[in-house]
């Protein structure tokens, strides 16, 4: 079995207003994100970047990620222990942290599920966001906290 997975992406800048890079002001920051197959993505920098605020920043698409990551291990983990969810979502917040330098990072994201259960334990229901954590990619990935404050809801069939 194959354990190695490789995934591929593409990015086109399409911020050339015609000149370039010649000013930083004078290039926009807009992006297309493809892969194979997939509806394009439209992205830019975030605004206080000189973004276009009505595209996904890079930021954004982390925390998206990160929370999609443990909504998709959570749902494993529930199944695999009986826990019947019937709808999953997520406010997700992270903060990042700008450098002297003109660098930056992150420094925490929290994840904020809201889950409706049918069937299966409450406290287990809550337990389990803990192992999903551990069997998500993206957040064994990062170099910072990924936090859950989750909330369950028995709503039975």
């Amino acid at each position: 079995m194959n354990l190695e997975h490789h995934y591929t992406t593409a990015i086109e800048w399409v911020g050339n207003r015609g000149t370039g890079t010649s000013a930083y002001k004078a290039y926009g920051r807009e992006t297309v994100i493809t892969a194979a197959g997939k509806h394009s993505i439209e992205g830019s920098s975030d605004r206080v970047f000189h973004g276009n605020a009505e595209r996904w920043n890079p930021e954004e698409l982390l925390l998206a990620a990160l929370s999609e990551c443990h909504l998709l291990s959570y749902l494993h983990v529930a199944a695999s222990n009986g826990v019947v969810v019937t709808e999953y979502t997520d406010a997700a917040t992270g903060t990042m942290v700008q450098t002297a330098d003109g660098g930056g990072h992150f420094t925490t994201v929290t994840l904020r599920p809201r889950v409706t259960i049918s069937s299966g334990d409450v406290d287990l229901a809550r337990a389990l966001h803990r192992e999903a954590s551990t069997k998500c990619f993206i957040a064994a990935s990062m170099n910072f906290p990924v936090l859950h404050e989750p909330e369950i809801v028995l709503v039975p069939a």
